[in-house]
């Protein structure tokens, strides 16, 4: 700690090392960040160089999902059956026809890639392609659209 200010030190000394010509007053260059963009451009320009101007859009309520849309073929459905475990009551009963609801499993549409198997089944998704829909539909499954 320092026991004598600066000032006192430099007492008889008129300008106290702050100079003759310059003097040494409060905020000579401004206060924060003042003069960015005129007496203190070499120092933005090299330290921040992003500081001033736009980057990109500001949008409100942006939805950052709204292209999410995880899909499965029709030849997977059964894999889905298998999974929810009621394949055992569907392969020996052929009067009951299993309801699979994809969304359960983070899947939201259908895609007609691959052949559907011969047993109808009712599928639930958000959205089916109009060859998945043909498919399932000519095995004698349902297409239900949910939300």
């Amino acid at each position: 700690m320092v026991k004598q200010k600066k000032s006192r030190k430099l007492r008889g000394n008129v300008s106290h090392g702050h100079g003759r010509v310059g003097k040494h007053r409060k905020h000579p260059g401004g206060r924060g960040k003042c003069g960015g963009l005129t007496h203190h451009r070499t120092l933005f320009e090299r330290f921040h160089p992003d500081h001033f101007g736009k980057r990109g859009m500001k949008v409100f309520f942006r939805r950052e999902n709204k292209r999410y849309m995880p899909y499965t073929s029709v030849d997977k459905i059964w894999s889905f059956v298998e999974k929810a475990g009621q394949l055992e009551e569907f392969v020996n009963n052929l009067s009951v026809v299993p309801v699979v609801n994809l969304t359960d499993f983070g899947v939201f549409k259908v895609i007609g890639h691959g052949n559907m198997p011969t047993r109808p089944v009712v599928v639930k998704a958000r959205m089916f392609t109009p060859e998945a829909e043909k498919k399932i539909v000519s095995a004698g499954g349902q297409c239900i659209l949910t939300v």
